[in-house]
C-alpha cells in the first residue's frame, strides 16, 4: 500500500514538468521543422509587445544545446516542488515565471531575452531557502541535495561571468530574487506532514489504552462510600449469651 502511494505521488509531480517541457520541445521542433525562428517572441525590456514575452519566453530557445541544458534541471527541480511542496506548488511555479519575466523585462539589457533559466533558476533558490526557513528536517534535506547538484548556479547572476557570453544574467538574477522571495512568503504554508512509522503508531495505541485503564480505574472507586453500604436485615441477626463460672467466695 505505503508503495502505491509513493508511485502515484511520484507520477503526480511528474505532470506539471513534464507538460511544460513538452511544450518547450515541440515548439523547438516546429522551429526546426518549418525553418523559422520565434525568437521575437521573447522579452524586449521596456517594449509593450515585449511583454508578451513574459509568458512566452519560457518555451523560446536559441538552440537544441540551449534547450538541453534547461530541460534537465527544470523536470528535476520542477517534479521536486510538486512532490515534497504540492498544495503550493502551482503557485510558486506561476509567481516563479511572471516574476522573473516581469523582473527582466523592467531591468534587463536592450535585446530579447529567451529561455526557461530564469524560472530554473527560480525554482532551486526557492527549494535551497525554503528548507532552511521552514527548519523542517527533511526539506533542509532537500535544500542541501539541492545546492550540491545546483549550487553553481549562483555564479549566474553576476554580469562579469556571462554579459560579455550573450547569455541573460538578468534573467538569472530574477529568478534568483524571486525564488528567494516566494520561499519567504510561503514559509508557513504547504509544509508537509511528517510520517508515521509503524512502531511509533503501536506506542500511541499502548498510550491510549494505558490512560483509557487509568481513567476507568479513577472512575471505579475501590471501596463505596459508607452511604451506600446496605443495612444488615434484623431477621438474620443471631444473638448468643455465654455464662462463665464465677469463683468468689462471699
Amino acid at each position: 500500500m505505503f508503495e502505491k502511494q509513493e508511485k502515484y505521488k511520484i507520477v503526480n509531480a511528474l505532470i506539471v514538468p513534464l507538460i511544460m517541457l513538452l511544450i518547450m520541445w515541440c515548439v523547438k521542433g516546429f522551429e526546426e521543422l518549418f525553418d523559422i525562428h520565434l525568437g521575437r517572441y521573447g522579452i524586449e525590456p521596456l517594449t509593450l509587445k515585449g511583454l508578451r514575452g513574459i509568458l512566452f519566453s519560457p518555451f523560446l530557445h536559441s538552440d537544441w544545446k540551449h534547450l538541453i541544458s534547461n530541460s534537465v534541471p527544470f523536470l528535476v527541480l520542477g517534479t521536486t516542488l510538486y512532490y515534497f511542496y504540492h498544495p503550493i506548488a502551482n503557485k510558486v511555479l506561476l509567481f516563479s515565471a511572471l516574476m522573473t519575466g516581469l523582473w527582466t523585462w523592467a531591468g534587463a539589457r536592450t535585446g530579447i531575452h529567451i529561455g526557461a533559466s530564469g524560472l530554473v533558476y527560480s525554482l532551486a533558490f526557492f527549494l535551497m531557502f525554503s528548507g532552511f526557513i521552514r527548519r523542517d528536517g527533511r526539506l533542509m534535506a532537500i535544500s542541501f541535495i539541492v545546492i550540491f547538484l545546483y549550487g553553481s548556479l549562483i555564479w549566474g547572476v553576476f554580469p562579469e561571468f556571462y554579459a560579455e557570453r550573450n547569455i541573460s544574467w538578468e534573467g538569472h538574477l530574477s529568478g534568483f530574487l524571486s525564488g528567494v522571495i516566494l520561499a519567504v512568503f510561503y514559509r508557513k504554508v504547504g509544509t508537509p506532514p511528517r510520517k508515521k512509522y509503524s512502531w511509533e503508531d503501536e506506542e500511541e495505541e499502548d498510550v491510549e489504552k494505558e490512560e483509557s485503564e487509568n481513567r476507568a480505574i479513577d472512575e471505579e472507586p475501590s471501596e463505596k462510600p459508607y452511604w451506600d453500604i446496605p443495612e444488615p436485615d434484623k431477621k438474620d441477626l443471631t444473638v448468643v449469651y455465654r455464662f462463665r463460672k464465677s469463683n468468689r467466695t462471699d
